[in-house]
């Protein structure tokens, strides 16, 4: 560009720059007339716009409607209104208030900041320190600062925890961070928990606690989930829980327990466990803490630690303030004191608590005691190890250990059986001390099938010792019939014995050496000539096919025993008294003092007449022991009963000379002789 061009576009921006300038300067005059100060400005900033409230339904359950407050502040560049002082939201029929609060428009939902509340009618509140409302999910979460909680009060419930998230569409508040729920009788703790006011209903999960409030009731229930309902006060758990009080504890996987009745529904074979260390189990149990009984139903199993006692059977009933209980349907006793278990079964077995009076015994007064009873009835048969036995019904007195046998009692022991109206025994540690029939006893041991030793009489009392027949001792009317054994270990006669008294001693399961007195007679006959009816006294009964062989067997009633069961019986009936009375063990019945010398001469006799007889009978026909004996035909014997009696003897003729009696009895024999 030339000089002359440059100078020219000059020129022409002077010229425009005077032609502007004016203008701009009216502009920027115009400008400071007409703008506002600093303090106009700051005036308008901090001028609040009451909000205007809509004619809309308020109670619209879908929407949050804003009540009331002292400002709004909204701007352009902030998605949310400012509101402050006396805020009031509205969501249905819930009130939500606050000092300040954040309200965004687009999504209905809210902030609120200060004594935060919210209220339901007259009887939900809410306290808190900050709420947040999503309207999208009708979620409200509060929180508490500066370690307060937040807290929920519905009538006489009282929720703490923070923090809190309340679901407004579903009405449920539930925490995730540990909690509290109060309510008349209970206090609840958890990790989660959740609440529903409306309908009472509430849910604990995780480390739950639920312990009584009323004074004195110790209840606390321990688990990892529990429903719960404030008005009725019903706790429900279907997980491993433990319930405890001071009368005992609960442990159940599936139970309802009315925290106001302390009473129980159990499932699941719940276990009931007394302050009396008492158990009860079952497929399902009915449990009443207060009126102190147990109900179980199907496979129950009561045990009675204390008592040594075991009960099982289809139902059970346990009252734990009278110490009783009785099971039926496959009743099953087991008894384990004495070390060795009692199996026992029958209908109906009951296990109660008696406390016994003073009373006199023998001029002696006895002091007043409690004892513990076990009551079977009917068809009872009981198995144990040494002994085994049945009756229609049996007690046993756990403080003496006395086992009363009524109403066709039969008892076992080793090879030996003993039947009679009525059978007391008493065990002593593991094994049997002795055992008494007081109206009539029969003892009958089996030394080789259909072969026995047999003993009878009005009275008879047995003792044992380390669990073996000892001492046997019987009055009145006795009888016995014996197969005494030869040097060879052979049986070949037996012998018959009457008389008033009779005591015999047993060694290693053998008869060892017998008195009878004051009188006897005897009888000895050879097996050759012998009918089978003469191997049996007239009482003789064998009820081996009724016997219980193991402890399962107790359970298998034969028809035998019903029918055995069934026969009338003349006994005597004992009352407790009675029974205590009995438990001191029955001194020895001695022989009058100055006869005992002439009964052991006696028994020599019979003895070695027997051993003179054995010689002559073996020369005459080859009968040398019992299986010799079984091919003898019953028609062939007959008439050869032929005998060696003793003459009955008085009282007095025990005095005689023992020399002379002697004599007498080769006399006999030579003429016995004569005739064979």
């Amino acid at each position: 560009m030339s000089c002359k061009q440059q100078w020219r576009a000059f020129c022409s921006i002077g010229r425009l720059k005077k032609a502007i300038l004016p203008t701009l300067t009216l502009v920027v005059l115009l400008l400071m007339i007409f703008a506002p100060t600093k303090a106009q400005i700051r005036q308008r900033d901090t001028t609040p716009i009451v909000p205007t409230v809509a004619t809309a339904d308020r109670h619209q359950r879908d929407k949050v409607f804003l009540e009331r407050a002292n400002s709004l502040i909204a701007r352009p560049d902030v998605e949310f209104q400012i509101l402050t002082g006396d805020v009031m939201f509205r969501k249905g029929d819930m009130l939500m208030y606050c000092d300040s609060a954040h309200l965004y428009e687009k999504t209905n939902s809210i902030e609120a900041f200060g004594n935060v509340r919210m209220e339901q009618g007259d009887t939900l509140f809410v306290y808190a320190d900050e709420l947040i409302y999503t309207d999208s999910t009708e979620l409200a979460v509060l929180y508490g600062n500066n370690g307060r909680l937040v807290r929920l009060i519905n009538r006489d419930v009282e929720l703490q925890t923070n923090p809190f998230y309340y679901d407004l569409g579903i009405d449920l508040g539930y925490y995730d961070n540990y909690g509290t729920l109060t309510d008349e009788k209970n206090r609840l703790y958890s990790r989660y928990g959740e609440y529903a006011p409306g309908t009472a209903e509430a849910l604990f999960r995780e480390k739950v606690s639920l312990q009584s409030r009323n004074e004195g009731d110790t209840l606390t229930i321990l688990t990892e989930e529990l429903y719960y309902n404030t008005k009725n006060h019903l706790a429900e758990m279907d997980v491993p829980s433990i319930i405890i009080n001071r009368d005992g504890r609960i442990l159940t996987d599936s139970a309802t327990y009315n925290t106001e009745t302390s009473y129980a529904d159990l499932f699941k074979r719940s276990i009931v466990i007394s302050s009396q260390n008492t158990t009860l189990t079952g497929d399902s149990l009915k449990y009443d803490k207060n009126a102190g009984f147990g109900e179980a139903f199907g496979n129950v199993i009561m045990t009675d630690s204390a008592h040594s006692m075991i009960l099982c059977g289809d139902y059970g009933f346990y009252n734990e303030l009278t110490d009783s209980a009785f099971v039926t349907g496959r009743a099953l006793a087991k008894e384990y004191s004495q070390g060795d278990t009692l199996y026992l079964h029958a209908d109906t077995i009951r296990t109660y608590a008696v406390i016994m009076p003073e009373y006199e015994v023998d001029s002696v007064m006895m002091p007043a005691d409690t004892t513990h009873l076990l009551v079977a009835a009917h068809k009872a048969r009981f198995y144990r190890s040494d002994m085994q036995g049945l009756c229609d019904s049996m007690t046993f007195v756990q403080t003496d250990s006395m086992l009363y046998l009524d109403i066709h009692p039969v008892v076992w022991s080793d090879n030996r059986q003993i039947f009679g109206t009525a059978i007391e025994v008493h065990l002593n540690d593991s094994t049997i001390d002795y055992a008494r029939l007081p109206d009539f006893g029969f003892m009958a041991e089996e030394i080789e099938e259909g072969f026995f030793q047999q003993l009878t009489g009005s009275e008879m009392t047995a003792f044992f010792e380390d669990g073996h027949l000892a001492r046997l001792e019987v009055s009145g009317n006795v009888e016995a019939l014996s197969l005494p054994q030869e040097a060879d270990s052979t049986y070949n006669k037996f012998a018959t014995l009457e008389s008033s008294f009779l005591t015999a001693w047993f060694k290693g399961n053998m008869l060892e050496r017998m008195k009878a007195w004051p009188s006897t007679t005897s009888v000895i006959t050879p097996l050759y000539l012998a009918k089978r009816s003469q191997l049996y006294l007239s009482q003789f009964k064998w009820y081996t096919d009724m016997r219980p062989t193991s402890p399962e067997d107790v359970f298998d009633i034969p028809e035998a025993m019903i029918a055995l069961m069934a026969e009338p019986v003349e006994s005597k009936k004992r009352n407790l008294r009675e029974m205590l009375s009995t438990t001191k063990r029955p001194a020895a019945v001695e022989a009058p003092t100055g006869e005992t010398e002439e009964m052991a001469a006696s028994e020599n006799t019979v003895v070695n007449d027997s051993k003179e007889d054995v010689n002559d009978i073996n020369d005459i026909k080859d009968v040398k022991d019992l299986k010799d004996f079984k091919d003898v035909k019953e028609e062939g014997s007959k008439d050869f009963n032929v005998s060696v009696e003793s003459k009955k003897e008085e009282t007095k003729d025990f005095k005689e000379d023992p020399k002379d009696s002697k004599k007498s009895k080769e006399s006999e024999e030579s003429k016995s002789k004569e005739k064979k």
